[in-house]
Parts: C-alpha cells; sequence; structure tokens
C-alpha cells in the first residue's frame, strides 16, 4: 500500500488548560488536494504549527511522509513541505528580484543573500515557466503585484521539490480579478505532472475551484466534518462549522454562500 502523505491521530493541544485542539484525527493520501475551512479560532493555525514542527502537541501522533514525529528530524523534514502564508510575504526583501526569491527557497531563506549558482539560476528559471512567471525573473519585489508575489512565494516553495504544499490563505489581499487569476492559476498547476499534494487554508468557500476533492471542516478545535468535498461541502455541515445559518450553493463548478436574515434564536450553535 502506498503510505499517506500525512497522518494525524488523536492530535490534542493544550495551553494553560485551555484545549486548542480536541482529538484530531486526519488523513491525507496521495492524489488528493484538501481545503481546511472554518471560522476564526477553529484551530486550523495551530493544526498547521503542529504539522510543522512549530508547535508541540499535548498528545497524538503526526506522521509525514513517513515519518513520525519525536522520531525524525522535523527541521530536514520541513524542506519536503512548501508553505506559502502572508507571514512569509511580509518579510521578502523589496530590492529582491523574483528569481532570487525563488532560487532561496532552496535554503529556506529570505532576504537571500550572495548570488545563486549556476545550478541554481536554472532551476530557478524552469519554476518560474512552470508558474507562469518567466517574465518577471528580474523584476524585484517591491515592484510585483499581490497576485504575482503569490506565485513567486509558490515558486519559491516549489524549489525544494515538496511533496506536500500549503496555502495559508493565500487569496488575502486579492482584488477579486486578482483572486480568479490566482484560483485559475492553482487548477493548472494541480494538474502538472509530479505537482505536490495541496493543502487550501481559507475562510471562503468561493476560493475551492474544482481540483480539491477533499474538505476537513473544523470548529472551536475539533473537526466537524472529513472527507471528499462532495459530502462535505453542504449546507447543514458548513451551518455547522460556522455556528449560523448558512445555505450553501453550487453552479458550474464554483461555490457561493448566502446567509439568511434570520433572529438570533434560529442560529447554529
Amino acid at each position: 500500500m502506498i503510505p499517506p502523505i500525512l497522518e494525524v491521530q488523536s492530535l490534542r493541544i493544550q495551553r494553560d488548560g485551555t484545549p486548542i485542539l480536541k482529538e484530531v484525527s486526519w488523513r491525507v493520501d496521495p492524489g488528493q488536494n484538501w481545503v481546511v475551512l472554518g471560522p476564526n479560532g477553529c484551530g486550523k493555525t495551530s493544526l498547521l504549527a503542529a504539522l510543522t514542527g512549530y508547535l508541540m502537541p499535548t498528545a497524538g501522533e503526526i506522521d509525514l511522509l513517513g515519518q513520525r514525529f519525536g522520531q525524525a528530524d522535523w527541521r530536514e523534514l520541513r524542506t519536503r513541505i512548501g508553505i506559502v502564508s502572508s507571514s512569509i510575504r511580509q518579510l521578502m526583501a523589496d530590492s529582491e528580484p523574483a528569481l532570487e526569491s525563488v532560487a532561496s527557497g532552496k535554503y529556506a531563506m529570505i532576504d537571500f543573500w550572495g548570488r545563486p549558482t549556476r545550478a541554481d539560476r536554472k532551476r530557478a528559471l524552469e519554476i518560474l515557466a512552470r508558474i507562469e512567471c518567466s517574465h518577471l525573473a528580474e523584476r524585484p519585489w517591491a515592484v510585483l503585484s499581490q497576485g504575482e508575489r503569490q506565485r513567486i512565494l509558490i515558486g519559491r516553495a516549489l524549489m525544494s521539490d515538496p511533496r506536500l504544499l500549503i496555502l495559508d490563505e493565500p487569496c488575502a489581499g486579492l482584488d477579486p480579478v486578482a483572486r480568479e487569476h490566482f484560483l485559475q492559476f492553482l487548477r493548472r498547476l494541480a494538474a502538472t505532472p509530479d505537482a505536490p499534494a495541496l493543502i487550501l487554508v481559507t475562510h471562503h468557500v468561493e476560493e475551492i475551484v474544482d481540483c480539491f476533492t477533499h474538505a476537513l471542516l473544523m470548529r472551536a478545535g475539533s473537526i466537524i466534518a472529513s472527507g471528499p468535498a462532495n459530502r462535505c461541502l453542504t449546507t447543514r455541515l458548513l451551518s455547522q462549522t460556522l455556528g449560523e445559518t448558512v445555505r450553501l450553493t453550487k453552479r458550474e463548478g464554483r461555490y457561493a454562500l448566502t446567509v439568511p436574515d434570520v433572529g438570533p434564536s434560529q442560529r447554529v450553535v
């Protein structure tokens, strides 16, 4: 049997007596792309921090790419996980050309110092072509659009050939047109040979395009639903996840969310 890319079993995180994650179990198999959906404070950030070794679990097990947390060098394992988040975007050097930003991913280095080797430049140029940004190779970070920056950060993550690519609210700050261009790009990326497994963390169902096969719904540190997207993304489960009566619709492969005007007594708890 092909081992899972990620398997979390009975994961629990507690700090100062307050439960943050409660008995979370989750499995990502090869060929699956997941969306993680939930309101603020539901535990999404803590779950990602635990997966990448930045937050120590209170109990439970994490297996990543066949290695178990606590029994493997998580610093080395992190190099096989690509992460795109706003926290990285804010640290990039304004004067750094896009090619060097991509090349820096090989060394997990922000504000790349020195010069990329010939091999690094060749690889970075290949990745720029893959993310449809060859024309940006010498353009500095400061003058890139938000959508271009997100693609460059994905290129940076791909520099280390990750098996797993985590996209933590990648559409934050994008205008509607830039968001649609970025989501179309994600679909094309997911369809490329040897594409990494994708995990998209978001608040917005509108960002779930059809390359995402599975969904994990979270609320208050617990899993509401986990599995194929067509089973988990329903009006009932999303209302339970968000704690509000909502209506989920799907048209031409895209989801939309509406919130009926109801009194407080009809809200989901």
